[in-house]
């Protein structure tokens, strides 16, 4: 696991979460892609569900 990845990662919880809680969709996706960048560079699969449904 990369330490770049998981702050990625890390970001993008962020991001998705402040997202979701602003009810702003579009900061939400921005975060979902940046957390999926971050699970790619560690060797996970992305993940796939509508942000915000921990799916």
């Amino acid at each position: 696991m990369s330490v770049k990845g998981k702050i990625k990662k890390g970001a993008g919880y962020l991001k998705e979460e402040a997202g979701e809680k602003l009810e702003n969709n579009k900061m939400a996706r921005e975060g979902r892609a940046l957390r999926n960048e971050g699970r790619i560079e560690d060797g996970q699969l992305p993940k796939t569900g509508k942000p915000g449904t921990s799916k």
